[in-house]
């Protein structure tokens, strides 16, 4: 029942246009713009070495958070998650289900990033457990508070917040502008947003090949404990 209704929300997933527009193409399209020109200074070493691991954290948050919200929320606003309550798939199975999609679709962004960035000229380095230990923390983090906002605002409300926190975060967490433009006291409260751990815990692996980077994982874990714990006590089904 879990993998049947995996299949049928990345079937839903794939023939959504915006959904596929916010998952990859856009994650890809600041890649090549920003890797293959210079209109952003991104400082000392390669371009592509430093944007990658930054796209990588964008499609995580763009998969988890803003598209989980906006599908979930408006399932959640037809009545969609009520019927399936009324069938045999218990709502673990539906959660289950959810966390294979968004998995499935974040292992296939991950493709055709890492082959674009290769394309460019990306060297990456590191240990891909780490990376894998990283990601599945920022997916657990932004599935959490996606799950959050879905359960409890109306579905217009949610997707207009997404899509605003999207854009916000894209802008101020060390995705594509490096937090070192920003004032030290800021940035350090920056620094503490779980798409900036995301994206300096996969540089610190990619870029400059960390074994383990603990501060991240700390801070990926506590946002991941904490918006899990909050969805899983507000969330309302219908």
């Amino acid at each position: 029942m879990i993998l049947a209704q995996t299949g049928y929300e990345l079937r839903t997933l794939l023939r959504n246009g915006e959904q596929l527009l916010l998952t990859l193409i856009i994650p890809v399209v600041l890649l090549t713009l920003f890797g293959a020109t210079s209109l952003l200074d991104l400082g000392p070493g390669r371009r592509v070495d430093f944007l990658t691991p930054g796209i990588l954290a964008l499609a995580v948050m763009s998969t988890a958070f803003t598209g989980q919200a906006i599908g979930t929320g408006f399932e959640r606003r037809y009545g969609v998650l009520k019927r399936l309550g009324a069938t045999p798939l218990p709502r673990a199975g539906l959660i289950a289900a959810k966390t294979l999609t968004v998995l499935a679709v974040e292992a296939l962004q991950a493709v055709v990033i890492c082959a674009v960035a290769l394309a460019l000229g990306w060297q990456p380095h590191g240990n891909p457990l780490a990376v894998a230990a990283l990601i599945l923390l920022g997916t657990a983090a932004f599935s959490g508070f996606g799950l959050l906002m879905a359960g409890t605002l109306r579905a217009e409300a949610t997707l207009a917040a997404a899509n605003l926190v999207y854009i916000l975060l894209l802008a101020v967490g060390g995705v594509v502008f490096p937090l070192d433009d920003f004032p030290a006291g800021v940035r350090s409260a920056l620094e503490l947003l779980p798409i900036a751990a995301l994206a300096d815990g996969l540089r610190q692996v990619l870029q400059h090949g960390a074994a383990l980077p603990g501060e991240p994982l700390l801070v990926l874990a506590v946002w991941a404990a904490a918006g899990l714990a909050l969805a899983a006590r507000f969330f309302t089904w219908e």
